[in-house]
């Protein structure tokens, strides 16, 4: 399994509850981008609407060579078992809880995407786990 992108904020802004493993569907050049690594997640969601996920402001910069000009934050359909698909609507009903993508990777040539339903954190947690993590590397500095 090779990582093309990570949401490196997710971990840091969110509690994930728990994780799951999406195919996406692509065009003909969007595949050579994510191939390429021309992956943004920073701002992505997706949601559960009228019974199938979608991925949003995923941004997917244009290839080159490509003729046909698209969207590059264009709403993109994510593949998932129905089964999944109820389980995430009925997580995503309790207050507080959203979807949102890890990372991209490619898994035996196949595009892949990471989602994970996860509860934001409130800022002094964000606050007490910077400061926890500069209180080691003081630690680490001293031994």
């Amino acid at each position: 399994m090779k990582v093309i992108a990570k949401n490196k904020k997710a971990r840091f802004d969110y509690h994930i509850v728990e994780t799951y493993e999406a195919g996406i569907v692509l065009k003909g050049s969007e595949v050579k981008s994510v191939r390429l690594g021309k992956v943004s997640l920073s701002d992505a969601f997706a949601q559960v609407v009228n019974g199938e996920v979608f991925l949003f402001n995923m941004h997917i910069s244009l290839y080159e060579k490509a003729q046909e000009g698209l969207d590059a934050k264009r709403d993109r359909k994510l593949l998932l078992h129905k089964s999944e698909i109820r389980k995430i609507d009925g997580k995503l009903k309790n207050k507080g809880l959203t979807l949102i993508p890890l990372e991209v990777c490619i898994k035996k040539n196949l595009i892949k995407i990471a989602l994970a339903v996860a509860k934001g954190k409130k800022e002094y947690e964000k606050r007490g786990k910077m400061i926890e993590k500069e209180q080691r590397k003081e630690m680490k500095k001293y031994l």
